[in-house]
């Protein structure tokens, strides 16, 4: 097994600012040069950027999607509805323990 060759180590997940975001999508659309050189160049996956190029363009209108905005939105709908569920599933235990316990 040990002959199958050896996988790269994962890399520790990095976060990018918005401003730096936003100039390598600049960069890319110039044209100056392709997204796997620029990816290459600022030690970046091309998938990363490729993202990023995407996501710039839902959020300038150039492309159908959730916007940027929209996103974080869902996302914090979905937490509070997570949390409502539990806090739901919580109520329901509880009337169950104190309805036994009134018998």
């Amino acid at each position: 097994m040990e002959s199958m060759g050896k996988k790269k180590p994962r890399r520790p997940r990095r976060s990018f600012t918005p401003e730096f975001k936003a100039e390598i999508v600049e960069l890319c659309r110039r044209g100056d040069r392709s997204v796997g050189q620029i990816a290459t160049d600022f030690d970046l996956t091309e998938t990363a950027v490729r993202d990023w190029v995407k996501q710039a363009e839902v959020d300038s209108g150039e492309r159908d999607g959730l916007t940027s905005s929209e996103r974080e939105e869902l996302a914090a709908l979905r937490r509070e509805n997570r949390r409502l569920r539990e806090d739901v599933d919580i109520l329901k235990r509880a009337t169950a323990f104190f309805s036994k316990e009134t018998r």
